[in-house]
């Protein structure tokens, strides 16, 4: 729960803790002549599904940058007022959910800051991993940061005071000479008064595309964006890339070598499924992880059902790959989701009625498999069985388009502590007893890879294995890591 600057509540009626809750969306435009502010309205709406908790958009008119931002869904932040008093040729955007500050007003993005340049906005998906030694350095070298706690709120704040405090004959030069300085996972979308930046870490954790208007540039966490406002896909941003966009046209530098490692989770569960990660469509692996898990798990049943949205996709591969009837045997209801209104307790017990309800006649009499996306704490799917078999269903296998969740994520993703993740502590079989189905069965992580078509170096595979291919400090991991503090760093 947090608090509004007018001094209302926000609630979740229902929060999908089965899930791991996801990180940001960033989009950014470069169009003159163009309603830049309505065009990254519509690039955020489409990726509101990697950031709930607030929303914000600047803008700039080639003098002054305009910010407005609030918490809530996007469509919820913006009114066409709101949009009607963001001038300008060029604009970034933000959809945020919270892995390092708080979820409050203070930490909604983009961020704001002069420097010896001009104004710089900023927004940022993903999360650094040294931000104590950042801050640390801001204290030691910058004047007046020092005692000025605020700048440490969150790693967006840290990566602004960082740019904003080095020494160079431009902006571009000061913001290449500070992306070095940063470690862990970020994809940033950020502008000064005439130009519009983009920056990826050197491993590419976290997504970012470049795509093409008639008259203009924009970047966006994922090409599903770019269709939503008439942009051409281009190509993504390369890890270790800063791209900078404006008048005299589209430039990029090399600020450092690319070894990548993108986020495998993408595929799984964070990313819509009309985006394309490195040129394969998310839906495609999604329905080949279906496949994979009838192959690997294969089981006597009447009908297979999806946990919608995010399990149809690998439900429809599970049903095409052994032969089960699909069936939509459980219907969500789209519009519980953030609220401004506080549900009452008898509403709150309800759980997870609130977003899903069986269709009895669907399921009753039948054994049933039911694909879902991944298992973090157990609790929604004990709760789900449980309604399922109260609707009559004979049988209950529930399969996984994931492998055993059992590391928590410090690059982006907000995962649980080991402590509480159901993987981490016990075995296939007893998380089946504790969910209450009647088999359970994951996909293989080499299953996971095959239907990514991309080798397993090149992703980041850590909330599976422990093998974090950044670093993490013991002070950020020993905070998750409850229930053994080893690090696995390949």
């Amino acid at each position: 729960m947090s608090r509004r600057p007018d001094g209302r509540l926000t609630h979740e009626l229902f929060s999908e803790e089965h899930l791991p809750q996801d990180e940001c969306g960033v989009f950014g435009v470069w169009a003159p002549g163009e309603e830049v502010a309505k065009l990254t309205f519509y690039g955020l709406y489409a990726l509101q599904h990697r950031g709930q908790e607030s929303a914000g958009i600047a803008t700039s008119d080639g003098d002054r940058i305009f910010v407005y931002k609030d918490m809530g869904l996007v469509s919820q932040v913006f009114t066409e007022s709101d949009l009607a008093s963001l001038p300008g040729n060029l604009a970034v955007g933000h959809c945020r959910y919270s892995t390092t500050g708080s979820s409050t007003w203070d930490n909604a993005q983009p961020t704001l800051r002069a420097t010896n340049h001009g104004t710089l906005a900023l927004a940022h998906n993903g999360n650094l991993t040294n931000t104590g030694d950042l801050a640390e350095y801001l204290e030691k070298n910058v004047p007046g940061h020092k005692g000025h706690g605020k700048h440490a709120s969150s790693d967006t704040e840290i990566m602004s005071a960082l740019i904003a405090s080095q020494e160079g004959e431009s902006f571009e030069a000061a913001a290449v000479k500070a992306l070095p300085m940063l470690k862990g996972a970020f994809s940033l979308v950020f502008m000064d008064e005439k130009t519009l930046y983009a920056a990826r870490d050197a491993h590419g954790v976290r997504p970012l595309v470049l795509g093409k208007l008639e008259h203009g540039w924009v970047f966006a966490s994922e090409s599903a964006a770019l269709d939503i406002v008439g942009a051409s896909f281009i190509r993504e941003i390369e890890p270790g890339e800063f791209v900078a966009v404006d008048a005299q046209g589209l430039r990029s530098y090399r600020w450092a070598d690319a070894t990548p490692k993108g986020c495998i989770f993408e595929y799984v569960y964070l990313a819509r499924p009309d985006t394309a990660i490195a040129g394969r469509n998310v839906h495609a692996t999604r329905v080949a992880l279906g496949e994979r898990l009838a192959k690997e798990h294969p089981v006597e049943a009447d009908l297979v059902i999806p946990v919608p949205e995010s399990g149809t996709p690998a439900a429809v591969g599970y049903a095409r790959a052994s032969g089960i009837p699909y069936g939509a045997g459980l219907v969500k209801n789209s519009y519980v989701g953030r609220t401004f209104i506080q549900p009452s307790q008898t509403i709150r017990q309800l759980g997870i009625r609130l977003k899903l309800n069986p269709l009895r006649e669907v399921i009753e009499g039948k054994r049933i498999v039911v694909v879902d996306d991944s298992i973090v704490r157990g609790n929604t799917q004990r709760a789900l069985i449980r309604m399922l078999r109260e609707a009559g269903a004979l049988e209950i296998h529930v399969r996984i388009s994931s492998p055993p969740v059992k590391w928590p994520c410090f690059y982006g993703i907000d995962f649980a502590s080991r402590a509480e993740l159901v993987a981490s502590g016990l075995e296939v079989d007893d998380i089946r007893r504790s969910i209450g189905a009647d088999s359970l069965g994951y996909v293989s992580l080499d299953g996971l890879v095959e239907a990514t078509t991309i080798e397993e170096s090149k992703l980041c595979t850590a909330c599976f294995t422990g093998n974090y291919p950044i670093e993490v400090p013991p002070d950020i991991s020993n905070g998750k890591n409850l229930l053994e503090i080893v690090n696995h760093y390949e």
